[in-house]
C-alpha cells in the first residue's frame, strides 16, 4: 500500500503501540541489564504495595530512579520538538523549516553556556537557557515587525531571513563562550551540553516541568490546527475564509518556541527531530494537521526514545544524542526529500 494513502487514524494507533513497546524495552536497556521478568516483578510490587524482593532491590532503584524519568523525558522532548516542527512546516509552507529557523536553539545554547561560565546550578542553566531562547524569538518578531511596518504585514521571507541573522549572531556568541571558557572543566561541560543529553536531566521534577510545558504549548496548536491548515495554502487564501493570519502566525511561533526552548533548556541542543520526523509523518499521514500533529508527537517521542537507547549502549558511558540524530537524520531527510519532491517542489 502506498504510504500516502495509508489510513490516518490506524497509523496513529500503530505509532502509539510501537511507542509503548519501545518504552517497555527501553527500561531494560543500559549498563545494568534488566530482564523483562524482573522489570514486571518490580512494577507489580510497586502497584500491589508488596515489598520488593531483596534480589530485585537494585532493579527497583534503577527502574524508578533512573530509567522511568529518562524514558518519560525523552518521549516528551521528542513529542514537543516534532510538534513544533510540524507546525512550522505547515505555517511556512516549507518542508525544510524547523524550530531552529528563528534562532531558538542557538540562543538557548548561549544562555546555557553563560550559566555554566557563571557557575550557576542546574536550575540556573535551565532558566537562563529558556530565557535566551524566548528572547531570540522576541527579537526576530520585533525586527521583522519593524521591517514590515510600512506595508502593515510581515512576510514569511522576512521572518526567515531575520531568524537567520539572529541565528548567526547567537552562533558567534556560542563561539565566544567556548573561547573564554576554561579548557580544563568549563569548555568540556559547555561542549557536552550543546550536543544534547538526558544524562543530567532525568529527574521527575524535569519530567513534570516538560509535561506542563508540552500541554501549554500543544493545546493552542491543536485548537488552531484548521487555521494552520488554511495558512498552508497561502496567506491570501487563509484571509479569504476569515483566518487572522498575523495573530495565528504569532501564536504558532510563541507556542512552538515554548516547546523548543523548554526542550533545549532541559536537555541541550537536539538536532533534526523537529525537521525530519514531521516530514516523514507528513508523507505517511498527509498534510492535514488533524492527523499530522498527533502522529508527529507520537513519532517524535518514539524516534528520540530509540536514539537515546542507542546512545546509552553504543559506547561505554554515553554518546551525546545529537551526534546520533544528525547521523540518522541527514541521510534520511535527503531520501524523504526525494520521496516527497512532487508534493513540495
Amino acid at each position: 500500500m502506498n504510504m500516502r494513502h495509508f489510513p490516518k487514524f490506524p497509523l496513529i494507533y500503530a505509532i502509539f503501540i510501537a511507542l509503548m513497546a519501545a518504552a517497555a524495552l527501553s527500561a531494560t536497556v543500559g549498563r545494568y541489564y534488566m530482564p523483562l521478568g524482573d522489570m514486571s516483578a518490580v512494577v507489580w510490587a510497586r502497584i500491589s504495595g508488596h515489598p520488593v524482593d531483596a534480589s530485585l532491590a537494585q532493579a527497583d532503584v534503577v527502574l524508578f530512579t533512573l530509567r522511568i524519568p529518562r524514558i518519560a523525558l525523552a518521549v516528551l522532548v521528542g513529542a514537543a520538538l516534532a510538534l513544533s516542527g510540524a507546525a512550522y512546516q505547515s505555517m511556512f509552507q516549507n518542508p525544510i523549516v524547523s524550530p531552529d529557523v528563528l534562532g531558538v536553539t542557538h540562543a538557548a545554547g548561549v544562555g546555557a553556556a553563560a550559566a555554566i561560565l557563571l557557575d550557576l546550578p542546574s536550575l540556573g542553566v535551565h532558566l537562563l537557557s529558556f530565557a535566551f531562547g524566548i528572547c531570540a524569538v522576541t527579537l526576530v518578531l520585533l525586527i521583522a515587525g519593524l521591517i514590515g511596518r510600512g506595508s502593515g504585514r510581515v512576510s514569511v521571507a522576512v521572518l526567515v531571513l531575520t531568524g537567520m541573522v539572529i541565528t548567526f549572531f547567537f552562533q558567534s556568541l556560542t563561539s565566544l563562550a567556548k573561547y573564554v571558557a576554561d579548557s580544563e572543566n568549563k569548555l568540556p561541560e559547555i561542549t557536552f551540553w550543546l550536543m544534547g543529553s538526558f544524562a543530567r536531566a532525568n529527574s521527575y521534577r524535569n519530567v513534570i516541568i516538560m509535561l506542563i510545558v508540552t500541554a501549554l504549548g500543544a493545546t493552542p496548536l491543536f485548537l488552531l490546527r484548521w487555521q494552520i491548515n488554511a495558512m498552508s495554502f497561502g496567506d491570501e487564501e487563509a484571509r479569504s475564509i476569515g483566518v487572522n493570519v498575523r495573530h495565528t502566525r504569532v501564536l504558532v511561533i510563541i507556542c512552538s518556541t515554548l516547546l523548543t526552548a523548554s526542550s533545549v533548556s532541559l536537555c541541550g541542543s537536539i538536532s533534526w527531530v523537529g525537521l525530519v520526523v514531521p516530514h516523514i509523518v507528513r508523507l505517511a499521514a498527509g498534510p492535514n494537521n488533524d492527523a499530522l500533529f498527533p502522529a508527529s508527537m507520537l513519532a517524535g517521542g518514539l524516534f528520540l526514545l530509540i536514539v537515546d537507547d542507542f546512545s546509552r549502549v553504543i559506547v561505554p558511558g554515553e554518546l551525546p544524542i545529537s551526534i546520533l540524530t544528525s547521523m540518522i537524520g541527514a541521510p534520511l531527510f535527503i531520501y524523504m526529500l526525494f520521496r516527497g519532491r512532487r508534493e513540495w517542489i
